[in-house]
């Protein structure tokens, strides 16, 4: 998920659904799309203008490719094994 549109090399419409956040926020999606970056290219990001930040799921990025996700106290790695 992410807010911001301009990292989404494109992006559909969406119907009206409301994503509810952790806390119990409801958040309007605004459509589904792609981000690719120099490093990770990930299908199906929900595009989502009132998130503070972007989020993804471990395990979405598990099923979806060969990815290294690595966790420490301070930072959170995800490697593209292809690369």
């Amino acid at each position: 998920m992410s807010p911001d549109s301009s990292s989404f090399t494109f992006v559909s419409p969406s119907p009206s659904i409301l994503v509810v956040t952790a806390d119990d926020t409801p958040m309007p999606l605004a459509g589904v799309g792609s981000v690719i970056t120099p490093h990770l290219s990930l299908p199906n990001v929900y595009l989502i203008p009132k998130l503070k930040l972007n989020l993804a799921s471990v395990g979405q990025l598990y099923d979806f490719g060969d990815y290294l996700v690595m966790f420490s106290g301070f930072f959170c790695c995800v490697q593209d094994l292809q690369s």
